[in-house]
């Protein structure tokens, strides 16, 4: 249950669809969510089933670059195991700076419509508050996840609690609150390609609209990265990868969808002239209250449940970091992997923990330069984790292919079939994330992307031909098993 806990909290639906919903509302509208997601569930849903499988022949907490080294074969394996444990781990950073980013901007859209709103005298948050808020929230997720491995077991729970039941009340909420609600003809089939941005073919609007439902189903692998701290590791590691992206993929279908019932007037709710500045959920929950009651109050209140969501995504967002980095530095692969990988008496590793809050912040410092570089931070987090994902599924369809001896969960036949779905799939994601959002390009809404996910590339291929390749041979073997 605590290991489903962390990987369903990280997924956190909730945070996932609302961080991502104006840029789905952009790019094809309701249509290209909906459906989209239907599709992304699809796909996704068989990475969980190979990660699973790989995961249960293999349980540790070193997770995915684990897999690769074993996999890969013994010539290849300390460079794949180098190159998945960096985009894994960067992934992981950049989607721990998103989410508490999100955060941030969800408690500045809270704050200025609880103080009247853009069109009211409302306060709006600078840059530089948004930041700080960010920051505020980094430490404190770096003090819960220095406390003993119960109490995080805890939070994990009550995080997946709160996500579940939020989720649920705001579904029958919603659409009860609305005085206008959209058809069902308009949820499923309308399509919106007035985006503003310069891209008018159809088919290219609604690829870029996948990005809501990617996004939104991400981060299980935590459910690998804590599983030397749970019992029955091979079973129930496996077990907390797929029930909690099944449960995320089903409860954030439905929840999108409520959400979308209540979206009537799209050019509305993306200008930056409403009153909740742009931000298109919430000031479709503030209007949906205010014209039922003549107060949206009701509105802050769900978009604060949401926030709350996003605050336990958060802090286990800090443990699948701390878990991976510690992993990575016992097998010497981080700079000062002495210092990274020193435990407290409760067998937390604070130094790590507290290494991933300054890089998630350092990140986040990018938002003062460009919003467009900023969103770079988002992608990366999905293309940079997937990718990882992605590796040890490849070597496992390719050069242990013969070779792979599954642990108590498998797939049997269909294994092969259904680990090259995923590394297609994966494949046609780091093509479609990295293509123009916006035409003409232009520095303003230049894609960095490729650049973030190229840097990542360049940088860890670069230091392995230059240094690494010398002394790194892969995880280090305690025992003969």
């Amino acid at each position: 249950m605590s290991n489903f806990a962390f990987s369903f909290s990280i997924i956190s639906v909730m945070a996932g669809v609302i961080t991502t919903y104006n840029g789905g509302l952009r790019y094809g509208g309701p249509a290209s969510m909906t459906l989209g997601w239907l599709v992304v569930a699809a796909f996704n849903g068989c990475v969980a089933l190979s990660m699973a499988e790989i995961c249960s022949a293999y349980p540790t907490s070193g997770g995915l670059y684990y897999w690769s080294a074993k996999l890969a074969g013994k010539e290849w394996a300390p460079l794949a195991s180098w190159v998945t444990g960096w985009f894994n781990i960067v992934g992981q950073w950049a989607a721990t700076t998103s989410t508490d980013f999100s955060l941030a901007q969800l408690v500045q859209v809270i704050i200025l419509l609880g103080t009247g709103g853009a069109n009211g005298g409302g306060y709006t948050a600078s840059k530089y508050v948004v930041l700080a808020i960010h920051g505020f929230f980094l430490v404190l997720h770096g003090l819960i996840n220095s406390l003993p491995i119960r109490w995080l077991s805890w939070c994990g729970k009550l995080g997946a609690f709160w996500n579940t039941a939020g989720a649920f009340t705001l579904v029958i909420l919603i659409p009860a609150v609305a005085k206008e609600r959209a058809s069902a003809k308009f949820i499923f089939t309308h399509f919106n390609d007035d985006n503003g941005m310069g891209i008018h073919g159809k088919a290219y609007i609604l690829a870029l609209g996948l990005l809501t439902s990617q996004y939104s189903l991400l981060g299980y692998d935590a459910s690998a990265h804590m599983i030397e701290e749970t019992k029955n590791a091979d079973w129930s590691g496996p077990m907390g990868i797929i029930s909690s992206v099944a449960l995320s993929t089903t409860f954030g279908w439905i929840f999108l969808v409520a959400l979308t019932s209540i979206v009537t007037d799209i050019p509305y709710l993306l200008s930056p002239d409403n009153d909740a500045g742009g931000y298109a959920v919430a000031q479709a929950l503030y209007a949906a209250f205010d014209r039922r009651y003549g107060s949206g109050v009701g509105g802050l209140v769900c978009v604060g449940v949401v926030a709350v969501g996003v605050f336990f995504a958060g802090a286990m967002c800090i443990a699948s970091n701390s878990r991976m980095g510690y992993a990575f530095s016992r097998d010497r692969a981080m700079p000062l992997s002495r210092v990274w990988l020193r435990v407290s008496k409760n067998e937390v590793p604070l130094n790590v923990v507290w290494l991933s809050v300054v890089v998630a912040f350092v990140m986040a410092l990018t938002s003062l330069g460009s919003q467009v570089a900023f969103q770079a931070m988002v992608s990366i987090a999905t293309l940079g984790q997937y990718i990882a994902y992605a590796l040890p599924i490849f070597f496992r369809v390719t050069t242990a292919r013969r070779s792979f001896v599954p642990g108590p969960f498998h797939l049997g036949r269909y294994g092969v079939a259904v680990g090259w779905a995923a590394v297609l799939w994966v494949a046609f994601l780091t093509v479609l994330f990295s293509l123009p959002v916006a035409y003409p390009v232009a520095k303003d809404n230049f894609n960095y992307t490729p650049v973030a996910v190229g840097g990542v590339l360049l940088l860890s291929v670069g230091a392995w031909v230059v240094n690494a390749r010398f002394w790194f041979q892969g995880p280090i073997t305690n025992v003969d098993l």
